[in-house]
């Protein structure tokens, strides 16, 4: 007999996390092996559990799915991830994307759906919303942007290399010996010289122009 999926799920709210766990759980194949409320004990479980995926909630308190995403992607590499979130927006689904998601998953789902979904993506395959696949292709059809970065400073190219890779603020800042207020301003200057409105249209053209 085949080996279940062994499934880690992060999400801050218990009681959602209760229905998707009874919903995966249903089937003989899928096992959910631990819980995690935050991105922080994700990566705290994916580490001490090494489970062969991992379900992220993209809004939760303090780190957020697509940074803890980011982490586990980059210490685990074997490790299938999927992201299960309200958020259907083309901004939330390319950054999870590069930040090492393998599949995007919106939480209206039936349990059917989700156990299929869950199983095409442990077993390799990739996976969007339809909905959201047209949004998807037309980003990567776009031809390469011109280097915008240049107005930037050696800090301030430092800084979003590190936002990039889905660091926090406070994170930057450890990395870089800085307080986190000073991170702060070196993100707004750097939003104002791209053009951009968020962190995430930041590290999305910082990606662009490195490809």
């Amino acid at each position: 007999m085949t080996k279940p999926v062994r499934i880690l799920l992060a999400d801050d709210h218990p009681v959602f996390r209760e229905g998707v766990v009874h919903s995966l759980t249903a089937a003989p194949d899928l096992m959910v092996i631990a819980e995690a409320g935050s991105g922080e004990e994700a990566v705290e479980l994916a580490a001490a559990e090494r489970p062969d995926m991992v379900l992220l909630d993209i809004n939760m308190p303090g780190m957020g799915g697509i940074a803890a995403a980011a982490q586990i992607a980059a210490s685990h590499p074997g490790v299938r991830i999927m992201m299960l979130t309200v958020a259907e927006d083309r901004e939330s689904l390319l950054a999870a994307l590069k930040h090492g998601a393998h599949g995007y998953v919106l939480k209206g789902v039936s349990a059917s759906e989700l156990r299929t979904i869950v199983r095409s993506v442990a077993d390799g395959e990739a996976y969007v919303p339809p909905a959201l696949a047209g949004e998807l292709l037309a980003e990567f059809s776009r031809p390469r942007v011109p280097d915008t970065l240049s107005s930037l400073t050696p800090r301030e190219s430092d800084v979003l290399e590190l936002l990039s890779r889905g660091l926090t603020n406070r994170q930057i800042g450890e990395q870089l010996h800085l307080a986190e207020k000073t991170v702060k301003h070196h993100m707004t200057s750097i939003l104002q010289k791209l053009h951009v409105r968020t962190r995430t249209e930041a590290a999305l053209l910082a990606q662009r122009n490195r490809a």
